[in-house]
């Protein structure tokens, strides 16, 4: 498993946060949301389930911030939706 990093609105994984291994980043929607915007995992981490991981760290982060997750980002929702753990922090749509 890979190190996962926090930066400002960003999740990480390598040493230099501009230049990552892999990132997911995200932006405040309002006081309680959080929007998924952009996942990236180099092909070197691809197939090692990097990028679900950086899902679950934004899942978490909400969680503990008490915000829901609107994914614009085509992977993050689709992880979201299929992953029942995901499902509380889940918004359908960004009201």
């Amino acid at each position: 498993m890979q190190e996962i990093k926090k930066d400002t609105n960003q999740f990480y994984v390598g040493e230099d946060q501009k230049k990552p291994l892999a990132v997911i980043s995200f932006y405040p929607g309002d006081e309680n949301k959080i929007v998924i915007d952009h996942t990236f995992v180099c092909d070197a981490l691809k197939g090692q389930g990097v990028g679900q991981q950086l899902v679950k760290q934004v899942v978490e982060y909400a969680r503990k911030e008490n915000k829901k997750i609107f994914p614009v980002c085509t992977y993050a929702k689709k992880i979201m939706k299929q992953d029942a753990d995901c499902q509380d922090v889940l918004l359908e749509k960004l009201l």
